[in-house]
């Protein structure tokens, strides 16, 4: 996708467990602690961007919070601040970054960052195929497991660019945050359709196989089937 973002050198940064950030997604985040307050405060006077980064799970030793190294920043479109202090706002996902390095923690952490672009890793013919083979997937998932995304069938009509598809399936239809975390590591755009129809198919025939092992009973009824 082509679209001309400015991207600051330095920016702040919430650290997020089970969270995988992508361009475009919405994010909406209760802004509550001490130091995120005045890191909002200070966005919002400033250019209203900050970036969330995904805790890496595996690198945590006590009393830290190592980012994984790859992220995404957004824009503050929208936000509430309540009577108690506490804020509500909606983020806006704007592209994947590098975070290069830590450059502060007080009075919350600042990092340095490097704009990532993707790749489209195929021709425009074939990511537009894997993108309808995905949109199929998706409806049948959802037909499959109903109320999990009401109207996410209907946005991603409207999405006719693979990158943003894939970005904004993976961010509200993805269950797995290191699953998550690996598709947005991975820039090059046919891999990351690939590697989203692998786990949507697997999805779909679990399902699938669930729904036949039930029978017609429901969900509350099948020790006796």
């Amino acid at each position: 996708m082509e679209v001309e973002i400015h991207v600051p050198e330095e920016v702040p940064v919430m650290t997020l467990p089970n969270l995988a950030f992508f361009p475009q997604a919405l994010l909406p985040l209760h802004i509550f602690e001490p130091r995120y307050r005045r890191m909002l405060a200070d966005v919002l006077e400033s250019n209203r961007i900050f970036a969330v980064a995904g805790l890496d799970m595996s690198a945590v030793p006590a009393g830290a919070e190592p980012p994984h190294r790859v992220a995404s920043i957004g824009l503050v479109r929208a936000c509430q601040k309540n009577e108690n202090g506490t804020s509500n706002l909606l983020l806006q996902g704007l592209c994947r970054v590098s975070i290069e390095e830590i450059v502060s923690e007080e009075p919350y952490r600042r990092i340095r960052i490097r704009a990532l672009a993707s790749e489209p890793g195929a021709g425009p013919d074939e990511n537009a195929r894997l993108k309808r083979e995905l949109t199929r997937l998706i409806r049948l998932k959802l037909r499959l497991s109903p109320g999990g995304a009401e109207g996410m069938t209907e946005m991603l009509k409207g999405i006719e660019d693979p990158e943003v598809f894939a970005d904004i399936a993976a961010f509200n239809l993805c269950d797995d945050a290191p699953f998550k975390q690996k598709l947005l590591e991975t820039l090059d755009v046919n891999r990351r359709l690939v590697m989203l129809l692998h786990i949507l198919r697997a999805e779909v025939d679990a399902a699938m196989l669930h729904k036949r092992l039930q029978g017609g009973l429901p969900d509350d009824q099948i020790p006796s089937n």
